[in-house]
């Protein structure tokens, strides 16, 4: 058992252990806060006027995992990973000995295929980690889809440990190794080519999505490519980066859309290790907040860290993953619903009493 959990760990990007749990529960997420039900299919989509850049014998091919407020709570509970998904995902994570039936087993609170509540909405894009797959923003998905946003999850081919297609083939990470600056321009033109797909009039989805209002948040190198993208995409009204390191930095031109810099304060504060975000900061012209998230770790914005949490991990003075959750959500939330939807958000004015491990730098 204690095996299990040091592999799990690796999985978490935690370093060290505390007491293990005596038995691995099934593992859930926390359900969403707002007052939709939550919808979620899975397009898949080719782009034929563009080559893989990583396989480029054949065009570039994408999982969308789309999200969205359904009219009823009805049909089967999502599942996070399929098993053939979940044995790549922990193979080439360092961790083939966790049971893949783990994450396999897995359900969350979107039900599959339900039909969505009428009503054109802002639309939020997500960008997942490098080699992580999407399924790994599933719960900040399902947080912003139950407070009337669609949403759609992208999975960048070939980005990823595992990325599973509907014939049932489950591509690996054939860009692990590349030099980090060349995946933002990639994951810019594929979100450019999500945005055309889902906006053209004979797109279904075109009648659920205010093409006025979009959005776009993504964590770690989904978030160093938000802005590349908002650079080349102009419908693209406001960004968030999740913990992302700026390894190319915002041109002297600049940005002058909405954007939130959310990361933990171990590593982005102004006289912290990271550099790239004082050094950007000047050239986000328009609204702008810094937030730090005290006793964060890389994994605290996303699924892993409560994932790793229910599975007995405790690294001392780590905040705890369902935490993490919660205060992602909370901010994430407030960000989109005041720059997509013009809603009075006092959140992101500055700290309040009941979340102590914000700090604000701007």
């Amino acid at each position: 058992m204690r095996r299990l959990l040091v592999a799990v760990a690796a999985l978490a990007g935690m370093v060290s252990l505390a007491s293990p749990a005596s038995a691995v529960p099934r593992l859930t997420l926390p359900p969403p806060t707002g007052s939709y039900p939550v919808g979620s299919t899975d397009l898949h989509l080719v782009d034929q006027a563009r080559k893989d850049p990583w396989v480029p014998t054949g065009p570039r091919e994408l999982m969308v995992s789309m999200f969205y407020p359904a009219l009823l709570p009805v049909g089967p509970k999502r599942p996070y990973l399929t098993l053939a998904e979940a044995k790549l995902f922990l193979a080439g994570s360092g961790l083939p000995d966790i049971d893949p039936g783990l994450l396999a087993g897995l359900r969350t609170s979107a039900r599959v295929d339900t039909p969505p509540l009428p009503g054109k909405r802002a639309l939020v894009v997500l960008s997942p980690g490098f080699n992580k797959p999407r399924t790994t923003l599933t719960g900040l998905a399902e947080e912003l889809a139950s407070k009337g946003f669609v949403v759609a999850v992208i999975g960048h081919n070939y980005e990823s440990f595992a990325t599973g297609f509907p014939d049932g083939h489950v591509t690996g990470c054939v860009a692990c190794g590349s030099d980090s600056k060349l995946l933002p321009p990639v994951r810019a033109a594929d979100v450019s080519f999500v945005l055309d797909t889902l906006t053209r009039a004979s797109s279904q989805w075109s009648r659920l999505i205010d093409r006025t209002r979009i959005g776009m948040a993504g964590h770690s190198i989904g978030g160093y490519s938000t802005p590349t993208a908002m650079l080349a995409d102009q419908r693209i009204r406001a960004g968030a980066d999740m913990d992302g390191r700026l390894w190319s930095p915002i041109p002297a031109s600049g940005i002058d859309r909405p954007f939130l810099l959310l990361g933990r304060e171990s590593e982005y504060t102004p006289a912290g290790p990271d550099t790239t975000w004082a050094g950007s900061w000047p050239n986000l012209t328009g609204w702008k907040r810094w937030i730090s998230v005290a006793a964060a770790a890389h994994p605290s914005f996303t699924d892993v860290g409560v994932l790793g949490e229910q599975l007995g991990l405790r690294e001392p003075g780590v905040l705890d993953g369902v935490r993490g959750m919660q205060l992602t959500r909370a901010y994430l939330s407030a960000f989109f619903d005041k720059h997509l939807r013009g809603a009075r958000q006092p959140l992101l004015d500055g700290p309040v009493a009941g979340n102590p491990e914000i700090k604000f730098w701007n």
